[in-house]
């Protein structure tokens, strides 16, 4: 069999230890998962050892009859050997009682664990001179077999020889990262560059070196002199591996990240996944932009894409925040907040854009039931601009704090704006011109908070639409006014004269003239008298010792 092989050894134990456990240290859990798929490995082979209690030792495996599935095989079995080992040495830190015994286990499992990788990379040797294996699955199985070396060797406390393999295995690293043909093969080395350079480090500071600290430093002058001696026809290799990879036409690279002006690199393999659709959506929003299409449906439709992919974003960078897989000077926290903030932002475009969609539709209309919608999009933004203004990244930098409270306010008041339209289509004056009031104040608000803010690209705003918005509040103020004083005024007592001996009142109901009035009055004063007089009289009963006795006493 000559058909050529994909083995990539970095990207799959990446993503087995990300999906089952490693992601939050939970080596148990990774080892049972390792022990799985390895029997499920070897039934899909036809690899198995008998039956019950007969063991039958498998035949030698011959070059050409090596697949994908052998090579994960023994991929899957040094994983499950580290993942015991380390599972072990946890273990011996909390049994102090049967520390030493943990601890000796711990060893062997490593051991074989290294075995494991060593006939890993003796296979893919062997593909690879017979052209069945590319240089970079060569180079990849090399770098494992090297880190997982150079941690035993560390363990062991032989710092001199692990520091050979792990600063050659970080040299490597740095090939692939230089050279990757796609952003995701770039963060992928990196991320195994990172997590080798804290034990580089440490080996460096046991040794006893001036600068332990300058892992670069150490790198180079450790690879310059033992690279070809761990590695052979290292520089051949590294040499093909460049050449394929210009090879390639397809290059699909992630734009470079900036904020404030400083880049902002991404680590992790999986987050360059989800910005890569961030960045294809982002692509087809500016498209749709460009061909005029700003203010219709269909931009604000174009809207659901990108979100999509922050939304995506969000939830991975949140779980690799949680599991705090990555350090440095822009951490996956400072990448999280980032990602939120780029996810609140677009959403409050997209508000914006359907308010721009809906508000031409009010012109001339009087029963105000747009006006509703509008309040509901202006409380979506309004709690957007609140989310956004507790973010991190937002409260560190005066200017842009300072211009989301501007944002806020303006927001407050336009809110207040078309609220109170909403009361006046209902005829409810009073509630309309309270909320105007409040507009104001939103307004004045506003105004100081602009004075000291920089500008959002995303919520333009400027004094002139400020003014405007101050401009229609104080019409609309004015004009509910006018129409609660004439909605008043037909029930007031405001009289007018005809011809008839009646009078009307300015909205038409007919009322009584005051004369007729003061008949009513001395008629009603009539009955009142007349009652009083048909009241039967009650006899007054005399106080003292006649009462008592009765009339019979004063006859």
């Amino acid at each position: 069999m000559s058909e050529k092989l994909s083995f990539r050894a970095l990207q799959l134990s990446n993503e087995q230890r990300n999906a089952y456990g490693l992601r939050y240290h939970d080596f148990a859990r990774y080892r049972k998962h390792c022990a799985n798929r390895t029997h499920r490995i070897r039934s899909t082979l036809k690899m198995t050892h008998g039956k019950g209690r007969e063991f039958k030792k498998l035949p030698p495996l011959k070059p050409e009859m090596i697949k994908d599935g052998h090579l994960h095989l023994l991929l899957m079995e040094s994983e499950r050997a580290w993942a015991y080992s380390q599972d072990l040495l946890a273990q011996s830190q909390k049994n102090t009682e049967h520390a030493t015994t943990l601890r000796h286990s711990a060893t062997g499992r490593f051991r074989r664990s290294v075995n494991w990788s060593t006939q890993l990379l003796s296979h893919c040797q062997t593909l690879y001179a017979s052209s069945r294996l590319s240089a970079e699955g060569l180079l990849e199985v090399t770098v494992y077999t090297l880190i997982l070396n150079g941690r035993f060797l560390r363990y062991r406390e032989e710092f001199d020889d692990a520091l050979v393999q792990l600063g050659v295995a970080r040299h490597l690293l740095d090939e692939l990262a230089g050279a990757a043909r796609t952003s995701r093969d770039q963060a992928l080395a990196t991320l195994f560059g990172d997590e080798i350079g804290p034990e580089i480090r440490y080996c460096a500071h046991e040794l006893g070196r001036a600068e332990a600290y300058n892992v670069d430093k150490i790198v180079a002058e450790v690879a310059a002199t033992n690279r070809n001696v761990l590695v052979d026809g290292c520089d051949a290799l590294l040499e093909a591996f460049k050449k394929q990879e210009e090879s390639t036409n397809k290059r699909k690279t992630l734009q470079e990240i900036v904020w404030e002006g400083e880049p902002v690199p991404v680590r992790n393999p999986e987050l360059v996944d989800v910005f890569l659709k961030v960045q294809d959506a982002q692509a087809k929003l500016e498209s749709s932009d460009a061909q005029g299409k700003s203010n219709s449906k269909k931009s604000v439709a174009a809207y659901d894409a990108i979100l999509l992919a922050l939304s995506d974003a969000e939830e991975v960078a949140k779980k690799l925040a949680d599991a705090q897989t990555s350090s440095g000077p822009r951490d996956i926290s400072f990448v999280h907040a980032y990602i939120v903030y780029q996810l609140l932002s677009r959403r409050i475009q997209r508000d914006l854009r359907l308010m721009q969609a809906l508000l031409p539709t009010t012109k001339g209309a009087t029963d105000g039931r747009v006006y509703p919608a509008v309040v509901k999009l202006l409380d979506t933004v309004m709690q957007s601009l609140i989310q956004m203004r507790a973010l991190s990244i937002v409260d560190d930098n005066s200017d842009l704090a300072s211009g989301v409270d501007a944002r806020i306010s303006y927001t407050k008041a336009s809110r207040c704006l078309y609220l109170a339209r909403c009361f006046v289509a209902v005829k409810k004056y009073a509630e309309a011109l309270t909320l105007h009031r409040h507009a104001a104040i939103h307004i004045r608000e506003t105004q100081s908070h602009l004075s000291v803010s920089s500008e959002i690209v995303f919520f333009p705003l400027t004094a002139t639409e400020l003014s405007k918005l101050e401009t229609e509040t104080s019409t609309d103020q004015a004009q509910a006014k006018r129409e609660w004083l004439a909605y008043n005024g037909a029930r007031s007592r405001r009289i007018r004269r005809t011809g008839f001996g009646r009078v009307e009142e300015e909205g038409g109901l007919e009322v009584a003239d005051e004369g007729e009035k003061d008949k009513d009055k001395e008629k009603k004063t009539q009955m009142v008298v007349e009652e009083r007089e048909e009241e039967p009289q009650v006899p007054v009963s005399r106080g003292g010792l006649s009462g008592l006795l009765g009339g019979w006493w004063g006859k």
